[in-house]
């Protein structure tokens, strides 16, 4: 698993680290209605002569496919350059160069053929997620939201779109509209950990700890073999206040990942402060009254998370929270290893 940070335009009190989002991933081609776009992943069977024309004898495109699922992203690369040579009027020919472009890190030849894709069918949702994330990974997170937006009014309760919605908010610097985009993913899909934990970062980064414990500790509880969510809740703990529990944390994620930096470094630092909290800290009470917090926002057409149930933490007000001495401003933003984003490039297809 890949751990790479996007960026974020707002300059914080807390150490932060970039958000991301939209890890949804989808390994078939869902039904549609007729005339709407497949919504085939990166990684999924290639499309038939009716839902795309022009494609390419079966082998040819396999054997592009192929190089692609099996991570020889150059080889892909070179495959899906000649396929779109001779077979240009098919747009998922150019999506999959896109995506191995995006692979080998090349970003623009990437963006070149999603938007090549999106000018054959400009409807191709999975060229407008796809390009709007390279958008984001460039720094342009107005133009990935044009596009995301594009691609939600096709499929508005689309998981992995509310994702991303959250993601290019929070780098417009919409914080409210951001967490408003998560509450309706989950909303949706009420075990969606990657919302979850985004969620979660964003009140990290917003010096409101006590907040992010709730959606980090039912990420957690969900999926607790992930070492991303254990450093992230170890991260909300210590500066929540308590440490013995933070330290519980990141050692989980160690036990998973013993080559993990950031929860060694978490580690090391709440050991080496020798704290402990006066009251525990009940996390299987927290992830509950999150779960109930869930129920209050499904069903709702828009969610203004302004007005949306709080999810608070008793004695909050009394909480300290914890700043790391060795942040780093860099282009007005605050940048720092103690936090991790949220989703791996494998869940980017």
């Amino acid at each position: 698993m890949s751990r790479t940070f996007a960026r974020y335009p707002i300059l914080m009190i807390a150490t932060l680290i970039p958000l991301a989002a939209g890890c949804g991933r989808s390994d078939q081609p869902k039904t549609t209605s007729a005339g709407a776009t497949p919504t085939v992943s990166a990684a999924s069977t290639a499309p038939t002569e009716a839902e795309a024309p022009g494609a390419v004898t079966t082998a040819s495109y396999e054997s592009a496919e192929s190089a692609f699922n099996a991570g020889r992203y150059p080889e892909a690369a070179q495959l899906f350059t000649a396929y779109t040579a001779t077979h240009a009027e098919n747009p998922w020919g150019h999506y999959m160069l896109g995506m191995s472009a995006w692979k080998i890190g090349e970003p623009e030849k990437a963006l070149s053929a999603f938007d090549q894709a999106l000018q054959l069918d400009p409807s191709h949702r999975k060229s407008l997620f796809n390009s709007s994330r390279v958008l984001l990974e460039g720094g342009q997170p107005k133009e990935a939201l044009e596009r995301i937006e594009k691609a939600l009014a096709q499929e508005p309760m689309s998981n992995e779109g509310l994702r991303l919605l959250g993601r290019a908010r929070y780098e417009t610097g919409d914080v409210e509209g951001a967490i408003g985009a998560y509450h309706k993913a989950l909303s949706i899909d009420e075990r969606d950990v990657w919302s979850m934990n985004n969620l979660g970062l964003i009140y990290i980064q917003q010096d409101r700890s006590a907040e992010a414990l709730p959606p980090l500790a039912r990420a957690v509880e969900l999926r607790g073999n992930a070492p991303v969510f254990q450093n992230n809740l170890g991260t909300a703990l210590e500066r929540a206040g308590y440490p013995t529990a933070a330290a519980q944390a990141y050692e989980a994620a160690i036990t998973v990942d013993s080559t993990y930096a950031k929860a060694s470094v978490g580690l090391a630092r709440v050991t080496t402060e020798q704290k402990s909290e006066t009251t525990p800290v009940d996390l299987a009470a927290l992830s509950s009254q999150f779960q109930e917090s869930i129920e209050t926002w499904r069903g709702a057409e828009v969610i203004d998370s302004s007005t949306a149930a709080a999810v608070t933490v008793s004695d909050s007000s009394t909480v300290s929270v914890d700043t790391v001495s060795d942040s780093v401003l860099v282009s007005g933003r605050i940048v720092s290893d103690s936090l991790e984003e949220c989703e791996s490039e494998e869940d980017h297809n």
